[in-house]
Protein backbone atom coordinates (compact mmCIF):
# COMPACT_ATOMS: atom_id res chain seq x y z
CA UNK A 1 0.00 0.00 0.00
CA UNK A 2 1.26 3.38 -1.49
CA UNK A 3 1.72 6.31 1.62
CA UNK A 4 -1.09 8.08 -0.17
CA UNK A 5 -3.61 5.37 -0.08
CA UNK A 6 -6.02 4.75 2.70
CA UNK A 7 -5.94 2.06 4.83
CA UNK A 8 -8.86 -0.59 4.40
CA UNK A 9 -11.60 -0.09 6.79
CA UNK A 10 -11.89 -2.62 9.60
CA UNK A 11 -15.14 -4.60 9.87
CA UNK A 12 -16.77 -5.22 13.08
CA UNK A 13 -15.24 -7.89 15.32
CA UNK A 14 -12.05 -7.98 13.00
CA UNK A 15 -8.34 -7.13 13.93
CA UNK A 16 -7.60 -9.13 17.37
CA UNK A 17 -10.71 -8.91 19.22
CA UNK A 18 -10.32 -5.58 21.02
CA UNK A 19 -13.78 -4.10 21.62
CA UNK A 20 -14.64 -0.73 19.08
CA UNK A 21 -17.07 1.12 21.33
CA UNK A 22 -19.07 2.88 18.71
CA UNK A 23 -17.08 2.34 15.87
CA UNK A 24 -19.49 0.12 13.75
CA UNK A 25 -22.37 3.31 13.53
CA UNK A 26 -22.70 3.87 9.77
CA UNK A 27 -23.18 7.63 9.91
CA UNK A 28 -21.66 9.17 6.59
CA UNK A 29 -19.52 12.01 7.07
CA UNK A 30 -18.53 14.76 4.91
CA UNK A 31 -15.36 13.68 2.73
CA UNK A 32 -12.16 15.63 3.63
CA UNK A 33 -11.88 17.31 -0.34
CA UNK A 34 -15.31 18.75 0.22
CA UNK A 35 -15.07 20.18 3.91
CA UNK A 36 -14.88 24.18 4.71
CA UNK A 37 -11.77 25.32 5.26
CA UNK A 38 -10.91 25.71 8.99
CA UNK A 39 -12.82 28.33 11.13
CA UNK A 40 -11.04 30.15 14.08
CA UNK A 41 -13.95 32.08 15.47
CA UNK A 42 -14.06 31.36 19.43
CA UNK A 43 -10.63 30.29 19.22
CA UNK A 44 -8.59 33.23 20.97
CA UNK A 45 -7.17 34.02 18.35
CA UNK A 46 -8.60 37.39 18.75
CA UNK A 47 -8.21 37.74 22.78
CA UNK A 48 -4.21 37.69 22.55
CA UNK A 49 -2.54 41.06 22.40
CA UNK A 50 0.59 40.54 24.32
CA UNK A 51 4.31 40.84 22.89
CA UNK A 52 5.17 38.78 20.24
CA UNK A 53 7.87 36.40 22.12
CA UNK A 54 7.57 35.55 25.76
CA UNK A 55 9.62 33.23 28.21
CA UNK A 56 8.71 29.46 29.85
CA UNK A 57 11.79 29.96 32.96
CA UNK A 58 14.62 30.43 30.36
CA UNK A 59 13.19 28.61 27.18
CA UNK A 60 11.86 31.26 24.40
CA UNK A 61 8.66 30.73 23.20
CA UNK A 62 6.02 32.75 21.73
CA UNK A 63 4.32 35.12 23.61
CA UNK A 64 0.95 33.11 23.48
CA UNK A 65 2.15 30.29 24.76
CA UNK A 66 4.14 32.07 27.72
CA UNK A 67 0.75 33.88 28.35
CA UNK A 68 -1.22 30.31 28.47
CA UNK A 69 1.52 28.38 30.72
CA UNK A 70 1.06 31.46 32.91
CA UNK A 71 -2.36 31.02 32.85
CA UNK A 72 -2.14 27.13 33.84
CA UNK A 73 0.65 27.78 36.65
CA UNK A 74 3.92 26.62 34.79
CA UNK A 75 6.08 28.85 35.73
CA UNK A 76 9.46 26.58 35.72
CA UNK A 77 10.18 24.09 33.18
CA UNK A 78 10.31 20.49 34.69
CA UNK A 79 13.78 18.68 33.93
CA UNK A 80 12.28 17.09 31.10
CA UNK A 81 10.89 19.98 29.67
CA UNK A 82 13.68 21.74 29.74
CA UNK A 83 15.68 18.77 28.27
CA UNK A 84 13.20 18.01 25.28
CA UNK A 85 11.71 20.98 24.65
CA UNK A 86 14.56 23.69 23.12
CA UNK A 87 15.54 20.68 20.82
CA UNK A 88 11.77 19.98 19.55
CA UNK A 89 11.21 23.54 18.71
CA UNK A 90 13.58 23.08 16.16
CA UNK A 91 12.09 20.11 14.81
CA UNK A 92 14.61 17.23 16.10
CA UNK A 93 13.22 13.91 16.96
CA UNK A 94 13.15 12.73 20.92
CA UNK A 95 13.19 9.64 22.71
CA UNK A 96 12.40 11.06 25.59
CA UNK A 97 12.48 8.08 29.21
CA UNK A 98 11.00 9.82 32.91
CA UNK A 99 9.48 8.78 35.47
CA UNK A 100 6.08 9.59 35.84
CA UNK A 101 4.39 12.51 36.67
CA UNK A 102 7.23 14.04 35.06
CA UNK A 103 5.70 16.89 32.68
CA UNK A 104 5.93 14.64 30.09
CA UNK A 105 2.62 15.97 28.69
CA UNK A 106 3.43 19.56 28.39
CA UNK A 107 7.54 18.40 26.75
CA UNK A 108 5.42 17.51 23.52
CA UNK A 109 2.39 19.90 23.69
CA UNK A 110 4.56 23.15 24.05
CA UNK A 111 6.02 22.11 20.50
CA UNK A 112 3.14 20.53 18.64
CA UNK A 113 1.29 24.25 19.92
CA UNK A 114 4.57 26.11 18.47
CA UNK A 115 4.58 24.19 15.01
CA UNK A 116 1.56 23.90 13.94
CA UNK A 117 -0.43 26.74 12.02
CA UNK A 118 -4.01 27.31 13.26
CA UNK A 119 -5.09 28.88 9.91
CA UNK A 120 -4.17 25.74 8.45
CA UNK A 121 -7.20 23.36 8.21
CA UNK A 122 -5.14 20.08 7.70
CA UNK A 123 -4.21 17.77 10.56
CA UNK A 124 -0.79 19.30 11.09
CA UNK A 125 -0.31 16.96 15.11
CA UNK A 126 -1.07 13.28 16.03
CA UNK A 127 -0.74 11.66 18.76
CA UNK A 128 -1.23 7.98 19.90
CA UNK A 129 -1.99 7.27 23.41
CA UNK A 130 -2.84 4.09 25.06
CA UNK A 131 -5.79 4.96 26.67
CA UNK A 132 -9.32 6.91 25.71
CA UNK A 133 -8.93 8.71 29.62
CA UNK A 134 -5.45 9.78 28.72
CA UNK A 135 -6.57 10.56 25.06
CA UNK A 136 -8.55 13.21 26.61
CA UNK A 137 -5.87 14.23 29.35
CA UNK A 138 -3.44 14.94 26.50
CA UNK A 139 -6.16 16.51 24.55
CA UNK A 140 -7.17 19.20 27.25
CA UNK A 141 -3.76 19.78 27.88
CA UNK A 142 -2.76 20.54 23.84
CA UNK A 143 -6.03 22.84 23.98
CA UNK A 144 -4.87 25.06 27.32
CA UNK A 145 -1.46 25.31 25.73
CA UNK A 146 -2.66 26.18 22.89
CA UNK A 147 -5.56 28.31 23.89
CA UNK A 148 -4.22 32.07 22.68
CA UNK A 149 -2.51 30.47 19.14
CA UNK A 150 -6.18 29.19 18.28
CA UNK A 151 -5.04 25.90 18.34
CA UNK A 152 -8.05 23.50 17.51
CA UNK A 153 -8.04 19.51 19.05
CA UNK A 154 -9.57 16.61 18.44
CA UNK A 155 -9.77 13.74 20.64
CA UNK A 156 -10.89 10.21 18.84
CA UNK A 157 -11.18 7.01 21.00
CA UNK A 158 -14.02 4.27 21.64
CA UNK A 159 -16.63 4.47 23.51
CA UNK A 160 -18.12 7.93 22.32
CA UNK A 161 -20.24 8.16 19.36
CA UNK A 162 -18.67 8.63 16.66
CA UNK A 163 -20.54 11.03 14.53
CA UNK A 164 -20.03 13.36 17.27
CA UNK A 165 -16.05 12.86 16.27
CA UNK A 166 -17.18 13.09 12.61
CA UNK A 167 -18.51 16.65 13.35
CA UNK A 168 -15.54 17.90 15.29
CA UNK A 169 -13.24 16.60 12.43
CA UNK A 170 -15.21 18.10 10.04
CA UNK A 171 -14.89 21.69 11.74
CA UNK A 172 -11.49 21.40 11.73
CA UNK A 173 -8.51 20.54 14.00
CA UNK A 174 -5.14 21.37 13.99
CA UNK A 175 -4.47 18.75 16.34
CA UNK A 176 -5.86 14.99 16.48
CA UNK A 177 -5.07 12.52 19.49
CA UNK A 178 -6.26 9.16 20.12
CA UNK A 179 -6.37 5.53 20.51
CA UNK A 180 -4.30 3.85 17.64
CA UNK A 181 -7.58 1.89 17.09
CA UNK A 182 -10.20 4.56 16.72
CA UNK A 183 -7.84 6.44 14.57
CA UNK A 184 -7.01 4.06 12.13
CA UNK A 185 -11.59 3.63 12.23
CA UNK A 186 -11.51 7.34 10.85
CA UNK A 187 -8.57 6.57 8.57
CA UNK A 188 -10.58 3.78 7.33
CA UNK A 189 -13.50 5.70 6.76
CA UNK A 190 -11.97 9.10 5.35
CA UNK A 191 -12.52 10.93 7.96
CA UNK A 192 -9.21 11.29 8.99
CA UNK A 193 -5.89 12.08 6.65
CA UNK A 194 -2.30 12.38 7.64
CA UNK A 195 -0.48 13.08 5.10
CA UNK A 196 -0.07 16.90 6.23
CA UNK A 197 0.91 15.89 9.71
CA UNK A 198 4.19 17.79 10.48
CA UNK A 199 4.71 16.18 14.12
CA UNK A 200 3.97 12.53 15.36
CA UNK A 201 3.99 11.43 18.64
CA UNK A 202 3.39 8.50 20.45
CA UNK A 203 3.12 8.39 24.26
CA UNK A 204 3.62 5.19 26.75
CA UNK A 205 4.54 3.59 23.81
CA UNK A 206 5.57 0.62 25.74
CA UNK A 207 1.70 0.53 27.27
CA UNK A 208 0.50 0.82 23.52
CA UNK A 209 2.57 -2.37 22.95
CA UNK A 210 1.22 -4.24 25.90
CA UNK A 211 -2.40 -3.62 25.00
CA UNK A 212 -1.58 -4.89 21.65
CA UNK A 213 -1.09 -1.80 19.41
CA UNK A 214 1.99 -2.80 17.94
CA UNK A 215 1.33 -3.21 14.17
CA UNK A 216 -1.34 -0.54 14.55
CA UNK A 217 1.34 2.38 15.30
CA UNK A 218 3.59 1.31 12.48
CA UNK A 219 0.69 1.37 10.27
CA UNK A 220 -0.28 4.96 11.09
CA UNK A 221 3.17 5.95 11.07
CA UNK A 222 3.85 4.60 7.37
CA UNK A 223 0.64 6.70 6.67
CA UNK A 224 2.46 10.23 7.82
CA UNK A 225 4.88 12.10 5.79
CA UNK A 226 8.66 10.78 6.17
CA UNK A 227 9.62 14.64 6.46
CA UNK A 228 7.52 14.57 10.20
CA UNK A 229 8.95 15.31 13.42
CA UNK A 230 8.15 12.10 15.35
CA UNK A 231 8.36 12.11 19.47
CA UNK A 232 8.41 9.16 21.53
CA UNK A 233 7.52 8.55 25.27
CA UNK A 234 8.24 5.29 27.07
CA UNK A 235 8.97 4.66 30.68
CA UNK A 236 10.85 1.44 29.16
CA UNK A 237 12.81 0.52 25.92
CA UNK A 238 11.93 -3.28 24.93
CA UNK A 239 13.05 -4.40 21.45
CA UNK A 240 9.62 -3.40 19.58
CA UNK A 241 10.42 -0.15 20.75
CA UNK A 242 13.67 0.01 19.69
CA UNK A 243 12.64 -0.76 16.34
CA UNK A 244 10.63 1.85 16.51
CA UNK A 245 13.19 4.23 17.18
CA UNK A 246 14.98 2.84 14.49
CA UNK A 247 12.38 2.80 11.44
CA UNK A 248 10.95 5.81 12.09
CA UNK A 249 12.99 8.32 13.88
CA UNK A 250 15.39 10.48 12.54
CA UNK A 251 18.46 10.74 14.64
CA UNK A 252 16.63 11.07 17.69
CA UNK A 253 17.94 13.19 20.76
CA UNK A 254 17.81 11.01 24.22
CA UNK A 255 16.33 11.89 27.31
CA UNK A 256 16.74 9.38 30.03
CA UNK A 257 16.16 10.91 33.34
CA UNK A 258 16.89 8.35 36.18
CA UNK A 259 17.07 4.42 35.49
CA UNK A 260 14.02 2.99 33.12
CA UNK A 261 12.41 1.56 36.60
CA UNK A 262 12.74 4.15 39.41
CA UNK A 263 10.38 5.70 42.17
CA UNK A 264 10.42 9.62 42.60
CA UNK A 265 11.96 10.74 46.23
CA UNK A 266 8.24 12.58 47.03
CA UNK A 267 6.66 9.17 47.63
CA UNK A 268 6.49 7.60 51.07
CA UNK A 269 6.11 4.16 50.26
CA UNK A 270 4.33 2.04 53.43
CA UNK A 271 3.15 -0.84 53.21
CA UNK A 272 1.21 -3.12 55.63
CA UNK A 273 0.96 -7.81 55.67
CA UNK A 274 -2.61 -7.95 55.60
CA UNK A 275 -5.04 -11.27 55.31
CA UNK A 276 -7.40 -10.72 51.90
CA UNK A 277 -10.57 -10.64 53.99
CA UNK A 278 -9.50 -7.87 56.17
CA UNK A 279 -7.98 -5.56 53.34
CA UNK A 280 -11.53 -3.20 53.85
CA UNK A 281 -10.47 -2.76 57.56
CA UNK A 282 -6.95 -2.02 56.78
CA UNK A 283 -8.16 1.04 54.08
CA UNK A 284 -10.93 2.33 56.46
CA UNK A 285 -8.09 2.78 58.82
CA UNK A 286 -5.93 4.81 56.41
CA UNK A 287 -9.22 6.93 55.35
CA UNK A 288 -9.42 7.51 59.27
CA UNK A 289 -5.52 9.22 59.37
CA UNK A 290 -5.65 11.35 56.06
CA UNK A 291 -6.06 14.92 56.05
CA UNK A 292 -9.37 16.14 54.71
CA UNK A 293 -8.27 17.38 51.92
CA UNK A 294 -6.59 14.13 50.09
CA UNK A 295 -7.50 12.57 47.21
CA UNK A 296 -6.97 8.80 46.71
CA UNK A 297 -6.29 6.11 43.97
CA UNK A 298 -7.06 2.80 44.67
CA UNK A 299 -5.97 0.10 42.34
CA UNK A 300 -8.02 -3.15 42.28
CA UNK A 301 -6.97 -5.84 39.73
CA UNK A 302 -10.43 -7.00 38.56
CA UNK A 303 -13.93 -4.90 37.32
CA UNK A 304 -16.15 -6.70 39.83
CA UNK A 305 -13.58 -5.91 42.65
CA UNK A 306 -13.58 -2.15 41.89
CA UNK A 307 -17.16 -2.48 41.72
CA UNK A 308 -17.63 -4.14 45.10
CA UNK A 309 -15.21 -2.08 46.74
CA UNK A 310 -16.13 1.03 45.28
CA UNK A 311 -19.52 0.01 46.20
CA UNK A 312 -19.10 -1.00 49.79
CA UNK A 313 -17.21 2.66 50.23
CA UNK A 314 -20.28 4.50 50.27
CA UNK A 315 -21.96 2.34 51.92
CA UNK A 316 -19.86 3.25 54.74
CA UNK A 317 -20.08 7.17 54.16
CA UNK A 318 -17.08 7.55 51.85
CA UNK A 319 -17.31 9.50 48.92
CA UNK A 320 -15.92 6.75 46.18
CA UNK A 321 -16.74 6.06 42.80
CA UNK A 322 -14.99 3.59 40.41
CA UNK A 323 -13.56 3.44 37.04
CA UNK A 324 -12.70 0.82 34.67
CA UNK A 325 -13.43 -0.18 31.21
CA UNK A 326 -16.70 -2.35 31.37
CA UNK A 327 -18.46 1.03 32.48
CA UNK A 328 -20.38 3.42 30.06
CA UNK A 329 -18.41 5.86 29.09
CA UNK A 330 -20.84 8.48 30.24
CA UNK A 331 -19.85 7.16 33.83
CA UNK A 332 -16.40 6.91 33.44
CA UNK A 333 -16.36 10.76 32.38
CA UNK A 334 -18.29 11.61 35.06
CA UNK A 335 -16.44 9.41 37.82
CA UNK A 336 -12.75 11.15 36.19
CA UNK A 337 -14.44 15.05 36.05
CA UNK A 338 -15.31 15.11 39.99
CA UNK A 339 -12.39 12.97 40.71
CA UNK A 340 -10.04 15.71 38.46
CA UNK A 341 -12.47 18.70 40.22
CA UNK A 342 -11.85 17.72 43.86
CA UNK A 343 -15.54 16.47 44.19
CA UNK A 344 -14.93 12.93 44.72
CA UNK A 345 -11.95 11.96 47.24
CA UNK A 346 -11.39 8.44 46.24
CA UNK A 347 -11.56 6.63 42.99
CA UNK A 348 -11.51 3.06 42.51
CA UNK A 349 -9.64 1.75 39.60
CA UNK A 350 -8.25 -0.74 37.23
CA UNK A 351 -4.79 -0.75 36.18
CA UNK A 352 -5.59 0.08 32.05
CA UNK A 353 -8.37 2.77 32.97
CA UNK A 354 -6.06 4.51 35.57
CA UNK A 355 -3.33 5.30 32.67
CA UNK A 356 -5.11 8.33 31.64
CA UNK A 357 -4.94 9.46 35.17
CA UNK A 358 -2.84 12.80 35.37
CA UNK A 359 -3.85 14.78 38.53
CA UNK A 360 -1.19 16.11 40.24
CA UNK A 361 -3.51 16.95 43.46
CA UNK A 362 -3.59 13.18 44.08
CA UNK A 363 -2.20 12.59 47.47
CA UNK A 364 -2.13 8.89 48.11
CA UNK A 365 -1.73 5.71 45.69
CA UNK A 366 -3.19 2.63 47.35
CA UNK A 367 -2.38 -0.65 45.93
CA UNK A 368 -5.54 -3.20 47.38
CA UNK A 369 -4.20 -5.64 45.11
CA UNK A 370 -0.68 -6.23 44.38
CA UNK A 371 0.31 -5.20 40.84
CA UNK A 372 2.53 -8.35 39.12
CA UNK A 373 5.87 -6.69 38.34
CA UNK A 374 8.06 -4.10 39.18
CA UNK A 375 7.09 -1.57 36.62
CA UNK A 376 3.40 -1.83 37.47
CA UNK A 377 4.22 -1.02 40.75
CA UNK A 378 5.96 2.21 39.77
CA UNK A 379 3.41 3.34 37.35
CA UNK A 380 0.89 3.14 39.81
CA UNK A 381 2.48 5.29 42.69
CA UNK A 382 3.92 7.22 40.08
CA UNK A 383 0.49 8.41 40.17
CA UNK A 384 1.16 10.78 43.34
CA UNK A 385 3.99 12.89 44.11
CA UNK A 386 3.43 14.99 40.98
CA UNK A 387 5.62 17.58 39.70
CA UNK A 388 7.60 17.85 43.19
CA UNK A 389 4.26 17.19 45.67
CA UNK A 390 4.69 15.27 48.45
CA UNK A 391 2.86 11.85 48.06
CA UNK A 392 2.16 8.63 49.86
CA UNK A 393 2.06 5.16 48.56
CA UNK A 394 -0.11 2.17 50.51
CA UNK A 395 0.25 -1.52 49.73
CA UNK A 396 -1.66 -4.46 51.30
CA UNK A 397 0.55 -7.94 50.74
CA UNK A 398 -2.28 -10.77 51.61
CA UNK A 399 -1.30 -14.24 51.97
CA UNK A 400 0.20 -14.79 47.78
CA UNK A 401 1.24 -11.64 47.76
CA UNK A 402 5.09 -12.28 49.04
CA UNK A 403 7.20 -13.90 46.02
CA UNK A 404 6.33 -10.25 43.65
CA UNK A 405 6.19 -8.49 46.86
CA UNK A 406 10.25 -9.86 47.31
CA UNK A 407 11.06 -8.61 43.61
CA UNK A 408 9.85 -5.23 43.66
CA UNK A 409 11.30 -4.68 47.36
CA UNK A 410 15.04 -5.64 45.81
CA UNK A 411 14.55 -3.22 43.07
CA UNK A 412 13.00 -0.07 44.96
CA UNK A 413 15.16 -0.32 47.91
CA UNK A 414 14.35 -1.64 51.67
CA UNK A 415 15.71 1.52 53.45
CA UNK A 416 12.72 3.19 50.83
CA UNK A 417 9.89 1.23 52.00
CA UNK A 418 8.27 1.23 55.98
CA UNK A 419 6.47 -1.93 56.81
CA UNK A 420 3.35 0.03 58.68
CA UNK A 421 1.12 -2.59 61.71
CA UNK A 422 -2.69 -2.81 62.23
CA UNK A 423 -3.88 -2.61 65.62
CA UNK A 424 -6.61 -5.48 64.89
CA UNK A 425 -3.56 -7.43 64.47
CA UNK A 426 -1.60 -6.25 68.09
Amino acid sequence: MSRSEAPPRRRRGGGRGRGRGSESETASPTPISERTPLQNEGSGLGSYDGPERGKFGDIDVSGPIAKALAEIGYENPSPIQLEAVPGCLEGRDLVGQAITGSGKTAAFSIPICERVDPYNRNVQAIVLVPTRELAMQVAREVERIGKYRGITVCAVYGGQPIQRQFAQLERGANVVVGTPGRIMDHMGRGTLDLQNVRVAVLDEADEMLDIGFAEDMEFILRHTPRSRQTLLFSATVPGFVKRLIRRYQDDPMWIQLGAEIQTVDEVDQIYFEVAERDKQDALKLVLSDVTDDYRMLVFRRTQIGVDRLAGSLKRAGFGAMGLHGGLAQGERNRAMGAFRDGNLPILVSTNVAARGIDIPEITHVVNYDLPDNVEEYVHRIGRTARMGRRGYAVTFLAEWDFETWEKIREHIGEDRLIQGSLPFYD
